[in-house]
């Protein structure tokens, strides 16, 4: 029975950013759960040879489609796209995301902007597209991707700390919409994590700070991710809804 509980057989998963890190990571945990997979991008020349290494051995259908998440019209044509090629979306990860590290008094119009339309109006923009025929099955899941700095935060990370915390709510609120349809929505907020987002803009002493600070003393790989997500896309997830899950660690915990 433990087994079952996590079987995604006959499920569709749709994966933004699911052309590395975290999200190729989750996307293949999905595949080899048994999801059909959708992942999609900015980057072409990365997004085929991602999907080919979550399908590979898996059995699995797949398709990917290059998206720009900060331009509307593409999140539109995305749900289309994933219904159109699969026929339906069980399972949305909402994924995709960017920071751009500024004090509160160098924050441009273009940064916050940019980072709030990446971060969470195209979250809330995709959603709207792919619940509708989930209502109509009357079963689905919805997981957006925040971050421990939506709880807390540090110096220039204004845009991204407040579009983090927002996901959260987004979470709640829509859990409740969504709850008499057999459809969860809850939030993951990874800590620490080895990815090209954080590698890229904290330095050398900022990134033994944050192993220093975790429980476990060190940062998490990609893959420790795939439990998590696949708990709360799946049966063993079933009465979970509205939550925030913190994958940090023991970072909150000092």
């Amino acid at each position: 029975m433990p087994a079952t509980l996590f079987d995604l057989t006959g499920r569709v998963a749709l994966v933004t950013g699911g052309n590395k890190g975290l999200g190729k990571a989750m996307a293949r945990g999905l595949a080899e759960a048994g999801a059909d997979v959708v992942i999609a991008s900015r980057n072409e020349s990365e997004l085929q040879g991602a999907l080919e290494d979550i399908l590979a051995g898996t059995g699995r259908r797949g398709a990917y489609r290059v998206t720009d998440v900060s331009v509307r019209d593409d999140v539109t044509k995305l749900a289309a796209f994933a219904l159109e090629k699969m026929g339906r979306v069980d399972i949305l990860v909402n994924n995709a995301g960017m920071n751009a590290p500024q004090a509160i008094d160098a924050v441009t119009d273009e940064i916050w902007d940019r980072v709030v339309e990446v971060n969470l109006s195209s979250v809330m923009a995709l959603t709207r597209e792919l619940v509708p025929q989930m209502k109509e099955r009357r079963w689905g899941r919805v997981v957006h991707i925040s971050s421990i700095m939506g709880q807390v935060s540090k110096e220039r990370r204004n845009v991204y700390s407040a579009t983090k915390a927002a996901l959260m709510g987004l979470a709640r609120a829509s859990a409740l919409d969504l709850g008499p349809f057999g459809i969860t929505v809850n939030c993951i907020a990874p800590g620490p994590f080895m990815t090209d987002m954080p590698m890229s803009v904290l330095s050398e002493p900022e990134k033994q700070a944050f192993a220093d600070r975790t429980a476990l003393g060190r940062w998490a790989k990609p893959t420790e991710l795939v439990g998590p997500v696949l708990m709360l896309c799946s049966e063993a997830g079933s009465y979970v809804t509205g939550q925030t899950l913190f994958v940090d660690g023991g970072y909150l915990a000092r």
